[in-house]
């Protein structure tokens, strides 16, 4: 590019403020056309609301939005999808009982005599389709199909509405790792057509690899703009946090107790998937001070695996098998007594299982907790133990900002997830069934969940951890399971497999 080239997008001193936090102190950015250009930072660090400025989401404070070198002002997203910009939020705005052709149409129908001409979009949604190897059910209601190609579906709206400049929020956040190869395939053939995208992520090994640029906020501001050619996850890491981050956790050797904290023989649950059982004669045991890793495909029974263990007596067409959780046959069970036992649970959706949204952090941090007797006395909840230790809790965690009247829906997601994990710890567990612990958390955050992890395990909890991030399973578990096709296939410890190795086992070979 020439000093001449009008940047396709040119933020000058942006600020935002929300009552008292300051999200956004004068951002400058310039993202040059027909580029892949990264965006990163802690979580907080207002990266998300300088793309919804950009998107029209918000209206800027101070400061100035540039497009191809014209200043644009926007009362609304409308005028920006009109000049070109489409953004994928982290939470898909999809309309699930509606078929994918209609969310595609949906707010931009292409109307003759007065009538949408749903031939007419839908030749033109397919030619889009084959051209950027986007291949979709049309006649498939949006809820029913898997998360990586909802997201298809997303980048689709754009493409119809025209967009020149897409902004992806978290993009690989709920993917399995063959999606995200496949969606930063389609992101390149964008970028060689021409398209100029804004990829927000926490996962510097994806920044490394797919992005031409990169720009590093911290505390609201634009810290570093630099070449991805020219710098290492290292620098980024420590640019982003502002000192010097561990990227790779060195887990010591585990020393298991010889009680069980959890032991599962023979399980099998039916009902059709893909013609197989969900899951079937499944056995293994997580003693009390080990970490028990769960690798596997997204759709090959780990989220059966934790309804059986968690809801046994919801669990559907159990055909199978028993379950003991430290010490106790838990067979037809309620959820609230095995929780108990001294069991902690960071679920792999923080928004449907870990949150109530519209609360404040204060009530989100006392979920589960309300009958712990520091909390209650007499059936009578105490207000001053709960708010000092939730703001304990919150100060501890690093959960921002710190207001514990907020609504968690407010929270940024990696803030949201730091609140879930800070409120089962306070249980003090001796049984943590961690789901995607990192999901959509910063490296400084990943670091100190890791390290929390680690400790939970050295103090006696048996850990059983499901991730679909090969380098924390291998870099966290004592021992690995590989899950394909509702089996256990293999199984591994610490240092006897490598991360091709175990890809090839999840993958059935």
């Amino acid at each position: 590019m020439t000093a001449e080239t009008p940047a396709a997008v040119e933020l000058r001193g942006l600020s935002k403020r929300f009552g008292a936090v300051v999200a956004n102190d004068g951002v400058n950015l310039r993202v040059e056309p027909g580029t892949i250009h990264g965006i990163i930072g802690e979580n907080g660090a207002g990266k998300s609301t300088a793309m919804k400025l950009l998107y029209g989401v918000y209206r800027p404070e101070a400061g100035e939005i540039w497009l191809w070198g014209r200043r644009c002002i926007w009362a609304s997203p409308a005028e920006a999808i009109a000049r070109g910009i489409g953004m994928v939020d982290q939470q898909f705005m999809l309309a699930g009982p509606c078929t994918v052709l209609d969310n595609i149409l949906l707010g931009a129908e292409p109307v003759r005599w007065g009538l949408i001409d749903r031939k007419r979009a839908r030749g033109r949604v397919e030619a889009l389709a084959r051209q950027y190897g986007l291949p979709v059910d049309w006649g498939c209601p949006v809820e029913e199909l898997p998360v990586g190609i909802q997201q298809r579906v997303e980048i689709l709206k754009l493409l119809f509405r025209q967009a020149s400049i897409l902004i992806l929020d978290e993009p690989t956040a709920v993917l399995t790792p063959q999606e995200t190869k496949v969606l930063f395939a389609n992101l390149r053939r964008l970028r060689d057509e021409g398209k100029t995208i804004l990829l927000v992520t926490h996962k510097l090994k994806e920044v490394m690899a797919f992005t031409d640029r990169v720009t590093v906020f911290r505390a609201g501001r634009a810290v570093g703009d630099l070449a991805t050619g020219q710098t290492n996850p290292q620098a980024l890491a420590n640019l982003m946090v502002g000192r010097k981050v561990a990227l790779g956790l060195e887990a010591p050797p585990a020393r298991p107790r010889p009680e069980p904290a959890v032991e599962v023989a023979e399980l099998g649950l039916s009902g059709a998937v893909a013609s197989r059982p969900r899951l079937s004669q499944v056995s293994f045991v997580v003693r009390r001070g080990e970490i028990v890793g769960i690798a596997g495909v997204d759709g090959n029974g780990q989220s059966e695996l934790l309804e059986a263990l968690l809801h046994p007596r919801e669990a559907r067409c159990r055909t199978a098998g028993a379950v003991k959780v430290l010490g106790n046959e838990v067979t037809g069970w309620e959820a609230r007594k095995i929780r108990d036992l001294g069991v902690a649970v960071i679920p792999a959706d923080r928004l449907r299982e870990g949150l109530l949204l519209e609360r404040p952090v204060r009530e989100n941090f006392l979920l589960g907790l309300q009958r712990n007797r520091a909390f209650n006395r007499a059936g009578f909840l105490r207000g001053r133990a709960i708010g000092q230790a939730a703001g304990r809790a919150v100060a501890d965690y690093d959960v921002r900002p710190g207001d514990l009247a907020m609504p968690a829906g407010k929270l940024s997601g990696g803030n949201q997830q730091k609140l879930v994990i800070a409120r089962e710890f306070e249980r003090h567990p001796r049984l943590l069934i961690a789901a995607q612990p990192t999901r959509g958390v910063d490296v400084g955050a990943i670091e100190f969940i890791h390290q929390r992890l680690v400790r939970a395990r050295d103090e006696g909890a048996g850990i059983l951890l499901v991730s679909s991030e090969l380098d924390e399973i291998m870099a966290l578990s004592d021992r690995i399971l590989v899950m394909y096709e509702g089996r256990i296939v293999a199984e591994f410890r610490r240092g006897q497999v490598s991360e091709q190795e175990l890809g090839l086992k999840m993958g059935g070979a």
